[in-house]
Order: C-alpha cells, then structure tokens, then sequence
C-alpha cells in the first residue's frame, strides 16, 4: 500500500469510490452532484494546511482522506473512505490514511480539526474516537467547516504542537 498526495489522479475512480461506498454500501442520501469538491480537489483542498491523500495497493484506488483548511488553525477531516475489503486494523489503511493527514496537519500549525458525519458509520465514529477525537456539539463546530445535509455527529481533534 501506498499513500499520496492527489497530483491530478483520475477524478472518476474518486467520485465512484467514494460514492459506492456512501449509497450502495450504506444508503446515505447523497450523490456525486452534491459533492462538486471531488470534482475540484486541487482548489477545493489543496490551499492553506490543507490537502487530499490517496491510498493505493498497486493500481487500485483503496482509500481517500482530506483536510480542508478553512483558517485561523481550523480545518475539516473530510472524504475518509476505504474500500471494504481494506478495512479493519489489520490492513492499516485508515489508521496510515489518519496519520498521514494528522502528521501533515501538525507540521502546518494546525490546532484543531473538525468533522461531521452520518449515524450509519458505526466502525467509523469508534475509529475515530480511538485516534483521538472526542465526539462535539453540532453548536460547538464553526460555521466554517463545510458539513454535508446528511451529517448528524461530530467530532473535534486538538492537535497537540
């Protein structure tokens, strides 16, 4: 497996990662449409502290994360999905996707990272909580971290210095 940063990858094997495992998997109700950001990765995530990471095994697209920089410090943990068959501890993909984007996070001065998601995600809201987020108030998110219509939990990372 390997992880790097989106350098103009083919955008149609993101947008159909990511979207087959939020409806087909999972019924969330959302499309490609709502999500113009993957469409857009470079400007959309790629400013300020922020970034868009790809994970690999060989040729094949198994896994995505972002960190969307929307200032003073503050970014969002955005588009962390690995496919199916890559997930659990045992391959290590998400917890290497995770730290790749928290190693980048702290090394930019980022102090807190935010994210929103849906109920459904079960395994993801313990992965989180076990890399360190601590679950938030929808009150406590700043209006400044881009949230989807579908999100109902969220969570709050302190980057330690």
């Amino acid at each position: 497996m390997r992880i790097v940063p989106y350098e103009g990858h083919d955008s149609d094997s993101i947008v159909e990662l990511i979207t087959s495992i939020q409806i087909d998997e999972f019924g969330v109700a959302t499309s490609a449409q709502k999500q113009p950001d993957l469409r857009n990765i470079t400007q959309f995530y790629q400013q300020g502290a922020g970034n868009f990471w790809l994970a690999f095994d060989g040729d094949t697209l198994i896994g995505t994360i972002a960190l969307k920089d929307v200032g003073d410090g503050v970014c969002a943990l955005r588009k962390m999905f690995v496919k199916r068959e890559y997930r659990g501890g045992g391959a290590g993909v998400a917890a290497s996707l995770m730290q790749t984007l928290l190693d980048w996070a702290r090394s930019r001065g980022v102090q807190s990272i935010y994210l929103g998601t849906v109920d459904v995600y079960h395994a993801a809201h313990r992965f989180y909580e076990k890399s360190g987020f601590t679950e938030v108030e929808r009150s406590e998110v700043p209006d400044s971290i881009p949230l989807m219509d579908v999100d109902v939990k969220f969570y709050r990372y302190c980057v330690p210095e």
